[in-house]
Formats: structure tokens, sequence, C-alpha cells
């Protein structure tokens, strides 16, 4: 299997994010993460690495917003620029501002704070000096297996060579013009759509937590199916959105669909919400899939409370796997270190 991978991911390393009721802690979604995996995958005989090849802008504003991307281009120049004042260069380790914008119709704010407030959703989100570049490489790891698999061929009788991104950061939180959990260019929403001008394509989210910046960008497609498997937000981050009744609108109204699951979903639970997802996807008939694979659906991830075992997870690579489609698989979430790199191995391994 192919795997993408940049060495460009480890320029994003936060020092900390802040948690619900203020709480300042090492940041979780850290390069430690992408060790675990590349240690994992080198031990196998079938992971194939390549570096990823340079797509340019243009795919990536074909998804966001390009003020907002302009913005993390030019964040850390401004944060550096703002508030002369700090004492010493680590008042600045992280960009984090304290006021947000509720999504009312507000206009873009002129200072850079208040346009930082207007482009991140929540604290972690973290910019640091390295963020836009660490962003655009894990883009262009997604567009690169989106390549890889457009060269495949449908087939009824064998499988179609699938690939995977080890995208970091990870993606599906980041919409149309904002960053949020973790996520600031929306890699899984790049490449389906840098694929979705050779027909139809299938997006599939099996990460923990809604994808609430796929449903943003997609929302009113019909050439893009989204559908995410997740926990309720009624319980869950995000909380505003990923919930069963938000079904798309206008030309996209019934192209997205969520199932969201209850806390302690365990194995059989969740493999009955993922045959439904799977019946919604032979039934729109793609030629191509893409799948947002986070790992903290495992049972033990310190941002989850999913019950799915290690053989729960082979057992959702072997069912998407068996639509015989050409498959784009994107690193997502997964913050059970020590599991991670066994787990998107197992789940890559039942993909092959």
């Amino acid at each position: 299997m192919k795997i993408f991978y940049s060495e460009g991911h480890r320029q994003h390393n936060p020092p900390f994010e802040v948690f619900d009721g203020g709480e300042r802690v090492p940041y979780l979604e850290n390069p430690d993460r992408m060790d675990k995996v590349l240690a994992a995958l080198r031990k196998t005989d079938w992971a194939e690495f390549a570096e990823p090849s340079d797509f340019g802008l243009d795919p990536i504003l074909a998804v966001h917003d390009a003020d907002y991307i302009n913005f993390l281009d030019s964040a850390w120049t401004e944060w550096l620029a703002a508030a002369p004042e700090a004492e010493s260069a680590s008042d600045k380790s992280a960009i984090l501002p304290a006021t947000f914008a509720l999504r009312r119709k507000p206009r873009v704010p002129k200072s850079f704070l208040g346009r930082a407030g207007y482009y991140m959703m929540d604290l972690s989100a973290v910019i640091v000096e390295g963020t836009y570049k660490a962003a655009l490489a894990s883009a262009n790891c997604a567009l690169s297996a989106a390549q890889f698999i457009a060269t495949q061929v449908p087939s009824t009788a064998n499988r179609p060579q699938s690939a995977f991104a080890l995208c970091r950061p990870p993606g599906h939180h980041a919409g149309k013009d904002y960053c949020a959990g973790y996520c600031f260019i929306n890699n899984a929403a790049v490449a389906a759509n840098w694929l979705s001008s050779k027909g139809k394509v299938a997006l599939l989210d099996i990460d923990y937590h809604a994808g609430n910046g796929t449903q943003d960008i997609f929302y009113d497609r019909a050439d893009v199916l989204t559908i995410s498997i997740h926990a309720d937000p009624d319980f869950e981050y995000p909380h505003f959105i990923g919930f069963a009744d938000e079904t798309g609108a206008g030309a996209g109204l019934g192209f997205h669909h969520n199932f969201p699951l209850p806390a302690g979903t365990d194995d059989a639970a969740y493999l009955a919400a993922l045959d439904k997802a799977l019946e919604l996807i032979m039934v729109y008939g793609p030629w191509s899939i893409v799948v947002s694979a986070g790992m903290d659906i495992y049972d033990g991830d310190p941002l989850g409370k999913f019950k799915v075992t290690r053989d729960g997870i082979r057992e959702i690579g072997e069912r998407i796997a068996n639509l015989r489609l050409p498959t784009a698989v994107i690193m997502e979430g997964g913050y059970a270190n020590n599991a991670l790199g066994k787990n998107i191995g197992t789940f890559l391994e039942a993909m092959k």
C-alpha cells in the first residue's frame, strides 16, 4: 500500500492547549502520534512510503475561503508584530485568542486578534510558527493519495489498490473559513473535491468526533456524498453540529448523513451504523471513496468514550474494502499513542 508522508508535520508542535475549565495541558495532537504510526507501518512488508507532491494552493482554495488561508499564512508574523509590550518570547509561544465570533453574520474584524477569533473556533486549534507549512504538507499528502487512487479501476472481482495519507495536522474539523479541533486545512475535503472532477465521490468519516468542517464544506453539494459516524454532539465535541436531522441543503439536500452514537458504543453497535452508511454509499454509486480515519473510536482513547476494540477496527476496514472502490484513507484523530500504530496498521492491513 502506498503511504504518503511528510516530515513537514514536525513544524507544528504547540506547547499546550486549553481544556474545558481553562486547564492548560500538553498538546495531545503531537509528533509522537506520527512516530508511533511510522514505527508500526515500517514493521510490515506491505507499506510503501512516498513523499507527497506539491499541488500548490488551487486545490485548497477550491474548498477553503481565500482570506482564511491568507490568515493562516500570515498569522505568526502578525502575532509577533502585535502587542510589542510582551515581556518575553514565551508570552507569544502560541496564538490563542480570548474572543471568538458568534457566526450571526459578523463582519471580519480588522485587528489581528479580532480576525484570530473570527477564523479560530476553539482553544485546541493552536497556531505556532510552523503550523501553516505543516498544514500545507498534510494537505499535499491527502492530494497525493487521491491522485494515486485516481489511476485505479473499480472492480467487482478484485479490490482496487488503496492509498493512505499519513496526515498531520488532521483536517476534518476545519471548515470553509475556520480552524478547529487540531485541524487547519480539511485534508479529506480537499482530496474529495479534487476527485469529484472525475465523478461522484463518497466521503466517509469514522473519527470519534463529528466531521463538522467536512459537513460545512459539502453541505449544499450533491457531487460528494458525506457521511459521519461519531459520538452524539449532545454530549461530545463539537457540540453544535453532527445531529441526525442535518441532511444537507439546497442541491445537497439528502447528500449528507450523520450517525450520532451514544457513549459506550461497542463493536456491534458501531458496525451496525457502519452497515447503514455503506448501504447509502452503494445506493449513491460513487467511483471512489475518501475515508477520514480517526482511531479515537478505540476503547481507552483519552478523548473518546467508545468501546471499539482492535478487532472491531479490523472489521471496519474489511467492510469498507469490500465495496471494492478506489479508496484514499486520510489520517484524522487517535490519541492513545501507544496503541495508535497498531490500530491504524490493523485498519490499513484490512484495506489492502
